[in-house]
């Protein structure tokens, strides 16, 4: 009886389930903006897992420096033994003209042996598909993927990886993530158009230059003033202080504080953008965002159990204010955003920091190429691309045959001599100086 009462026990008794183990959720690619080769190599030199280029055709950046087919070609041999992968982009909104020697243009991206293009036009896509049917099609944020049935739409036509309308708060990009079986990608760092996803038209009535063709002429930066329709000529300021009012002047987007939720909840990729900007912009964002990834790649499985609580190292911030800004906002990612997410007063937010020369040649006294005036007595600091600085002091610049120079000005090369030495320098690597 006791033996028969001890198993009915044990039948009664709730069932253990399994406790699982915490597990660290796989890190996003880093994907960098290459403007031009050189912005290219030092984007990877500071950690880039993927870049994005545009050729000189039907790219929306037609003022980027962008590639040649031959360049793209050295790009891809540059990248492969690195393991870096290649994304071009191929994301105008079409019109029909905008196809003559289009096909191609497109056997030739094949031939190259891409990754991945990246596309906007639904046209666009079709002809990719059509001619390239084994190439890897991302989807341009242009293409304004707001919800889940958007993606599944696009995923189901074979779509491989979706960069999503930068219009989504959190939420709606867990929703997605968790509806949605292809690839995400999520804009993480960069200007803000003041447009949907983009897609403006503001360039085109002002300066006839089509920004949904890639030829952006970015009037939300421009400085305005009032006209009454009664005083045609006199213009009233709209000021808020002395420099005037940059009314469509949305500051930079910058999630790296959200990392770790997009992170957790299993964003396959991250993009800064920038084509555009210096390669010094490239560089040295793309080094905060590594360094801010193997940070998280480095904690222990536990602190995934509610990512939430994860609060990145302010030093990351800090870094990224130094990289040249025009502020930062978290656009949609929490909710709306507000006259707070604007730069009313300036093009930019004030610089602490400059770029002063980029590393051509490592050695004991590393040959650079001067990006603003460089000169025997400045303090300067190398970036390495961990997240730490190298202060020095210039004690003697020399030009390619030893002759002793005072002064480098920006395009000029020079071996640098410094105390203490930059032999640790390495090719594509950035050297800055703090602004007085």
């Amino acid at each position: 009886m006791d033996s028969l009462r001890m198993a009915s026990g044990q039948q009664q008794s709730p069932a253990r389930h399994p406790v699982h183990p915490p597990v660290r959720p796989a890190l996003p690619e880093l994907l960098a903006p290459a403007g031009n080769l050189e912005k290219l190599k030092t984007a990877v030199h500071y950690g880039a897992d993927a870049v994005y280029l545009g050729g000189k055709n039907l790219s929306l950046r037609q003022k980027a420096g962008n590639f040649s087919l031959q360049e793209m070609e050295a790009a891809r041999d540059f990248l492969r033994p690195r393991g870096v992968k290649l994304y071009v982009t191929v994301n105008i909104f079409a019109h029909n003209d905008d196809f003559a020697g289009f096909d191609d243009y497109l056997r030739q991206l094949g031939s190259l042996g891409v990754d991945a293009v990246i596309v906007a036009d639904p046209g666009v896509f079709m002809r990719v598909r059509h001619l390239l049917p084994r190439m890897p099609i991302h989807l341009s944020t242009q293409a304004n993927v707001t919800n889940l049935y958007a993606a599944r739409f696009w995923f189901e036509l074979g779509v491989r990886r979706l960069n999503l309308a930068r219009e989504l708060s959190f939420a709606e990009i867990q929703a997605i993530r968790a509806g949605a079986s292809g690839e995400l990608e999520v804009f993480a760092h960069g200007a803000v158009c003041i447009s949907y996803s983009g897609r403006c038209m503001l360039s085109n009535y002002l300066t006839g230059r089509d920004a949904n063709r890639g030829q952006c002429a970015h009037p939300c930066r421009y400085r305005y003033a009032l006209v009454e329709e009664k005083r045609p000529g006199q213009y009233f300021p709209v000021e808020e202080d002395e420099r005037g009012s940059y009314i469509f002047n949305a500051k930079d987007l910058c999630l790296l504080p959200r990392l770790p939720l997009l992170v957790a909840v299993g964003i396959d990729a991250l993009k800064i953008e920038g084509r555009m900007k210096s390669v010094y912009y490239a560089g040295s964002v793309t080094r905060v965002y590594r360094a801010a990834l193997d940070y998280l790649a480095a904690l222990p499985a536990e602190a995934w159990t509610e990512p939430e609580h994860i609060v990145m190292p302010e030093e990351f911030m800090a870094e990224i204010w130094h990289t040249g800004t025009r502020g930062a906002s978290e656009n949609f990612f929490a909710g709306r955003p507000g006259p707070e997410e604007m730069l009313y007063d300036a093009p930019r937010a004030p610089q602490q920091y400059e770029p002063v020369a980029l590393v051509r040649q490592a050695g004991k006294e590393p040959l650079v190429e001067a990006r603003n005036r460089l000169a025997v007595g400045d303090e300067i600091e190398y970036l390495p691309p961990e997240l730490t600085t190298v202060p020095a002091r210039v004690t003697a610049l020399f030009n390619e045959v030893g002759d002793s120079l005072p002064v480098v000005n920006p395009g000029q090369i020079a071996r640098l001599r410094a105390q203490p030495s930059l032999s640790e320098a390495t090719a594509y690597g950035l050297i800055r100086r703090r602004l007085a």
